[in-house]
């Protein structure tokens, strides 16, 4: 991961979150941050969503879009070609499965986004012991 793409992860990271601080953290725990921080914005939209307050709920959704467009662009093609297509894949179907959301007022679909990046943060967080070993390789298709 290149510093100019951190420094714009993490502004990202840190428009969207107030929570933690990104500046001393690596690109694994960085992804792990905007995984965490896109679940965050669609489960807090959800709420927005079914006590009407249409702005917070439209406000979460589009953070909630913005952090997907970064994990997107974290994507290393070339390390991990499979792995990232399929990634790549998701995160288009998660972008729209939001927007549809946004304007159907379908909470189920924000349930769907959730249950969809929930096991990818999981799996995410339980690879980081091999990425400190030094296998990065292990982390796949993201910088």
């Amino acid at each position: 991961m290149t510093n100019g793409y951190m420094r714009k992860a993490s502004a990202i990271y840190q428009q969207n979150s107030a929570r933690g601080s990104v500046e001393d953290a690596d690109s694994h725990q960085l992804i792990g941050m905007l995984l965490e921080g896109t679940i965050d914005r669609v489960i807090q939209a959800r709420g927005h969503m079914i006590h009407g307050n249409t702005a917070e709920k439209g406000g979460n959704i589009t953070r909630a879009v913005a952090i997907v467009g970064e994990l997107r662009n974290s994507l290393d093609h070339k390390a991990g070609s499979a792995i990232s297509e399929r990634l790549d894949a998701l995160y288009e179907y998660v972008s729209r499965r939001l927007l549809f959301a946004q304007l159907n007022d379908d909470p189920a679909a924000l349930d769907e986004v959730v249950q969809l990046l929930t096991p990818i943060r999981d799996g995410w967080q339980g690879i980081r012991g091999s990425y400190l070993a030094g296998g990065r390789q292990a982390a796949g298709a993201m910088r």
